[in-house]
Formats: C-alpha cells, structure tokens, sequence
C-alpha cells in the first residue's frame, strides 16, 4: 500500500492510498471549517450546511443526489466535527468519478432553497432535543464547555436552538464563502482508486476554484476549574471528569492514549477493575484521551446511582493518584498493544482509511508512514505513563460534569482538595 498525495495550484490537495484486493473505495471531501471556526452568532452553523449538502444542487434534486449514489449501490453521508465537516461516499471502484462528480456538485452548487431550510430546521432542533434527553450524550457537551469555557472549542457542534431558529439562506451562503476556499478542502481516498485518475478528476471539478486566505483560527485553550451539574430524575447518576492533555501535534499525545487505556480501556484496566469488578458501583465505566490539533483532554466517565456517586468519585481520584504510584510495565504494554491493535484493526477498513489520511494531511500537511507512528507509540516508556499519570492526578487543570440525581456528588473543589492530600 503506497500514499500518494497532490496539491492543484488552487490549494486543494488530493491524498490516495490504493489497497490491493478491494473492489470498493471510500472517497470523500474533509473541509477544514468544523464548529471550532464558528464565531458565537454562527455557531451551529456548520452542522446546518452539512444538513443542507444533501437538499438539492443546481443540477440535482435531494432525491437525486440519493439515487445517484444508490442506484449503483453505494453509501453517501456526512458529519461535522469540531475542526473538520466531511462529505465522503463508499462505492465499488468503478463509480469513484460518480462519487466525486456528487461531492463536487453538493460542495460547489448548492442552492439552499428557503423552504428545505425550514425543514431542516425542524429536523436539527429535534435533533438537539433528543440530545438533551440523552444523558451519556449531553453530558459530554457539558463537559466541553466547563473544559473549554468560552471559546470556540468549548461550544457544542449543534449549537443552541435560539441560533438555530434564526439561520437564513443569506448566514450559510456567508460561512461557505468564509471557509469552503479550494485550500481549506482535502480530497481522499481509499482502496480501489487510481491516484492520477483521481488527480486529472479533481483538477476537472475543484481546478477553477479561486484560493482565499484562510481565516485564522482561535487556537484553543484548556481552562477548566469549573463544573456543570445539572439535577434531574433519572434512574443513574453521570460523572466525568476532563483534564488537559495533549494535542495531535505533540508527540505526548501517545503518552496520554496509553495512559487513558491503562486507567480505563479495557475489562483489565483500572478503574473497570476497581470500580466495578470488585465494587460493584458501575455498569459502564471508561478512560479516553481525546484531541484537537492544539490541544487535548483526558475524560473519564461512569454512571451509578446517586447514593454511590460520592464513593464513586473518590474512588476514582484515589485510582489516578494510586496508578501515578505502582502503574506497571505489565499495564503500559497491555494498553500499547491495545492501542496498535485498533489502529492496524481500524486501517482494514477503507473509510477508516481515507478518514486517517484526511486528519494526518489537515494536521501536518503530510501521511507520517505507518512504521513512524508505531515507532513514536513503542518510544513511550512506563516512566513516561507514570510521569503523566502524576500529573493528571495531581496538577493537571480539570473539569467535572454531573447529570441525573447528584445533589449529594462532592464538589470538584472538594475532589480537588483529595487530588493533592
């Protein structure tokens, strides 16, 4: 398997990564204009444009844009993230210039017809209303915002109702031209694909784009100190916790993968042991370490009853100041070969694939190979997991958040004040 890459003299750049043996290829546009590019007034704003790619083009109609992709039996979505919204579709490898023609056209001729607005307007806002009704959804965005406080970052990707209501044809048409500029898109590409057919195809569709300078985007900041809790009658009580951690950009970012796996990736982790094997507080407990380009946080979450919340969370600050004490070569391998077991898992797949190739080019502008990457998650040494493990248990900023019958839950000065004792 070779990466290949290409940039037009516009600024849109193209990365490939032929799989021998597919007869499929996952394709698709990753634009670099996600919910941290938002200003506060837009913000939902790009979650609403991806809703509306799918509403019709000046050369096809909603249904049109389905069939088209479907009557040869593939698979066309969406998603929007906080740094990327990315429009990709996954057909048999004689249909790649008809996935990328349907790409190109909901990127390049969208119409926004008033009335599909209306409609997905409707839709969005049921969406944030289910959200809400979706403690181990809503929960998380709390947590952003406490971990984030007033940034971009710190916001939610649907964003609020009131913003919602109140997006017209004229707001989408502005944020496409602020930030789907030829040099914010990244075409990729996986499996069965040429890449100088894919290439000369690009160069048809985007190569008349005009570049625009980018707009500088709010670098992001971790703040934490705060906590949201939110009483309500439910049946379990939700607790998570974030704390800074590395960025993408910072090789520490591996440090901190391995250290969430030894906390909580697994059965065999920590805090499932301790938590829940042997306690019996929890059903569902986990550590991750999730990241941004500049910036990161590592996230802890359980749920239990309100009763056993306050045992819970004790327990949890006493298992992070414990692992910064006796965390073992043992654990530290186990959750390395955890994490380049699901990398290398994960890279079966071709959309998995074209998605990792998009996020390696938006960050670094390059594809480190494979062996590169595998080579900086085998560099980091127990000593390295333990010295974060001592951080985060001890001095690293922190967020909580707590959804559901929590009134008896310690306050986070109070967990802060067990953090360093």
């Amino acid at each position: 398997m070779s990466v290949q890459q290409h940039q037009l003299a516009n600024g849109f750049r193209i990365v490939t990564e032929a799989m021998p043996g597919l007869q499929s290829a996952s394709i698709g546009i990753w634009v670099t204009a996600g919910g941290r590019n938002e200003r506060l007034e837009q913000n939902g704003i790009a979650h609403f444009l991806e809703h509306m790619a799918f509403k019709g083009t000046k050369r096809r109609t909603a249904l049109q844009i389905a069939e088209a992709v479907e009557d040869v039996g593939g698979y066309i979505n969406a998603y929007t993230s906080r740094e990327v919204t990315a429009y990709y579709a996954r057909v048999l490898k004689d249909d790649v210039p008809l996935a990328l023609d349907v790409l190109a056209d909901i990127l390049r001729n969208p119409v926004f017809d008033p009335r599909e607005i209306e409609v997905e307007r409707g839709v969005i806002l049921q969406e944030i209303g289910q959200a809400l009704d979706t403690p181990d959804d809503v929960i998380f965005d709390w947590l952003q915002e406490e971990s984030y406080g007033d940034q971009p970052l710190g916001r939610t990707i649907l964003g609020p109702a009131e913003n919602i209501s109140a997006f017209g044809r004229e707001d989408l048409t502005r944020f496409v031209a602020e930030h789907y500029g030829p040099g914010q898109m990244i075409l990729s590409a996986a499996g069965a694909v040429d890449h100088d057919s894919l290439v000369k195809l690009a160069e048809e569709m985007f190569g008349d784009m005009v570049s625009k300078p980018s707009l500088v985007m709010e670098a992001g900041h971790f703040t934490g100190g705060s906590e949201a809790r939110h009483i309500k009658e439910l049946e379990q009580a939700h607790f998570a916790l974030s704390f800074e951690s590395p960025g993408y950009r910072d090789d520490a970012i591996y440090t901190a993968q391995i250290y969430a796996g030894v906390m909580g990736g697994g059965m065999s982790s920590r805090l499932f042991q301790e938590v829940r094997e042997k306690r019996g507080l929890c059903y569902t407990i986990f550590a991750q370490a999730g990241a941004y380009a500049d910036t990161g946080s590592t996230t802890l979450y359980a749920g239990t009853s309100g009763e056993q919340l306050e045992e819970l969370a004790n327990i949890t600050v006493d298992e992070m100041k414990r692992a910064a004490d006796d965390m073992n070569d043992a654990e530290v391998e186990r959750a390395r070969a955890q994490m380049k077991a699901g990398m290398l898992m994960g890279l079966e797949s071709p959309t998995n694939r074209a998605e990792r190739l998009a996020r390696l080019v938006q960050i670094w502008d390059r594809v480190p190979p494979l062996e590169e990457t595998v080579g900086l998650i085998n560099a980091v040494t127990t000593a390295d997991v333990r010295a974060m493990a001592e951080d985060l248990a001890v001095r690293a900023p922190v967020a909580m958040a707590l959804y559901g019958p929590v009134e008896g839950a310690p306050s986070l000065a109070t967990l802060q004040e067990r953090r360093i004792a």
